[in-house]
């Protein structure tokens, strides 16, 4: 009598790959809708609990992206796993409108990109931006149709890291720039007993108190642990067939950002 064969068995044979999707093991089909279910949940929800859970210096990280980035009046920025539109509605005055500068927000998460159209209109941002469902993997826009590419914690999401990267490159113009804002796996050594504690014990418990689900916060911190270091990170971009990659290290390497660019 055989052994009955693994998950894994079943999948090589099905032709399907495990993924990460915290510190589970998933078949790479199943993280997509799993990760869109976090988000469907927490969306009404998601900035308060970024504010919160931050301490809100997730502004100044995104102030330092957006100063990094320096958009320019009439270029076109795709702003990928952008959510509720913070890192857009940033950019956009920037871009200026007026001027032809236009922003597309590119989110798999029909909820998120509700949820942030929907404010957009209660701030009077109308015009120059456009909210658009889409997988980072397979974006649903023409190649070299973006001056600048951006991604604000949402790569460790994507089930294929290095998909999510050449679609990057894809879309952009040469002479593009990409910009990528991350939470990364390990912080100064002198913070990481005490950043451990917040993350495990405190997030998913301010999770649950906010949003009611304390799992998708559980996930968020497994996540960040399972996501390539920033070094790692800068050799999957250059493998992407993107230039000049460098990266800043923000608050202690709690997250860093990653620039290259299209040549």
């Amino acid at each position: 009598m055989s052994e009955p064969e693994t998950r894994g068995e079943a999948a090589s044979r099905n032709g399907s790959r495990d993924t990460d999707f915290g510190f589970r093991r998933v078949l790479e089909s199943d993280k997509a809708p799993l990760v869109r279910a976090i988000f469907d949940s927490v969306a009404p929800r998601y900035d308060l609990m970024n504010d919160l859970m931050s301490g809100g210096i997730h502004r100044w990280w995104k102030a330092e992206m957006i100063a990094w980035l320096n958009p320019r009046p009439g270029e076109r920025l795709v702003d990928v796993a952008g959510g509720t539109g913070d890192i857009a509605c940033r950019a956009l005055s920037r871009l200026t409108p007026e001027a032809g500068g236009h922003v597309i927000v590119c989110d798999a998460t029909f909820e998120m990109l509700e949820t942030g159209r929907a404010r957009a209109i209660d701030d009077g941002i109308l015009a120059g931006i456009e909210w658009l469902c889409g997988d980072a993997e397979l974006l649903p826009l023409a190649d070299r149709s973006a001056d600048l590419y951006t991604i604000a914690f949402g790569l460790r999401n994507v089930t294929r890291i290095e998909r999510a990267l050449a679609e990057a490159r894809r879309v952009l113009k040469p002479g593009g720039r990409f910009l990528c804002l991350e939470f990364t796996p390990a912080v100064t050594p002198l913070l990481q007993p005490l950043y451990d504690l917040y993350s495990f014990q405190f997030l998913p418990w301010l999770g649950q108190i906010i949003t009611g689900d304390r799992d998708a916060y559980t996930y968020l911190v497994e996540s960040i642990r399972r996501f390539p270091a920033q070094s790692e990170l800068s050799e999957l971009i250059a493998a992407a067939g993107l230039e000049r990659v460098k990266f800043r290290n923000l608050t202690g390497g709690i997250a860093a950002l990653h620039s290259a660019w299209r040549l």
